[in-house]
């Protein structure tokens, strides 16, 4: 299958037989405004030592400060006391430009994406959201019957970019990490993927850029998840 506005690409040379999805900027849509406000105040910088850029600074800011702060809530979460801050939680990914449970719409062409993979491949949600936040986001779009199995941060110790969730949704899966393809947007994603054994494709609808998703080790960065369509075989792949 080949969209429209891309010319033919070939298939590539591995052919998965699970696809682990994660969430924010791979199927659920986010402008990461938290990165855009931070880069705006770090204009003086950028004016002062010209060859520093704001934007990639403040990319590099909240994406350093993202896994610290996701340990933190999945501490809370063991001790069983995380269910009072998820007011708190909402208000801080609004302010990043990601969605909550609330407000949430999917990227272009994912559902298009998933039921076309849907009975030729095993599919799972790997995502560093809570359980309650993605199994609701799960629901809202109507994917439960897509995703029967969803792996969460209180499902491991370890959160991407350790390969630990990746390697849980292959055991659950039944199937050996090699033969899972991990689909995100971020350099935790690809790295996890990588270090798990699993295919990794990076997508450039969320925070990611080209150059590090490459340099963490992605086989295939797309523009966007639907897109994956293009490079598989999915009919002649079926697995029960």
């Amino acid at each position: 299958m080949t969209h429209p506005s891309h010319p033919p690409v070939s298939p590539i040379a591995y052919t998965p037989r699970a696809i682990l999805f994660d969430l924010d900027g791979t199927l659920i849509e986010t402008d990461n405004r938290w990165a855009d406000t931070l880069a705006r105040k770090l204009g003086w910088l950028a004016r002062l030592i010209p060859r520093v850029d704001a934007q990639t600074l403040a990319r590099r800011i909240v994406m350093s400060v993202e896994s610290p702060a996701n340990y933190l809530m999945s501490a809370l979460e063991h001790l069983g006391i995380g269910s009072g801050f998820f007011g708190l939680a909402d208000r801080v990914r609004r302010a990043k430009g990601l969605a909550t449970r609330g407000e949430s719409e999917l990227v272009e062409g994912s559902m298009r994406l998933l039921n076309a993979l849907q009975g030729h491949y095993l599919l799972a949600v790997v995502t560093t959201r809570a359980r309650p936040e993605a199994e609701a986001f799960v629901r809202q779009a109507g994917l439960q019957e897509l995703f029967p199995l969803v792996i969460t941060r209180q499902d491991v110790l370890r959160m991407k970019p350790h390969p630990e969730p990746v390697l849980k949704a292959a055991k659950l899966l039944q199937v050996p990490p090699s033969a899972c393809m991990m689909v995100g947007d971020t350099t935790a994603d690809v790295r996890a993927a990588k270090r798990a054994g699993a295919f990794a494709v990076a997508v450039l609808s969320g925070f990611g850029v080209r150059s590090e998703l490459e340099k963490a080790g992605a086989d295939l960065v797309l523009p966007r998840a639907e897109l994956l369509l293009d490079h598989l075989s999915a009919s002649e792949h079926v697995h029960s």
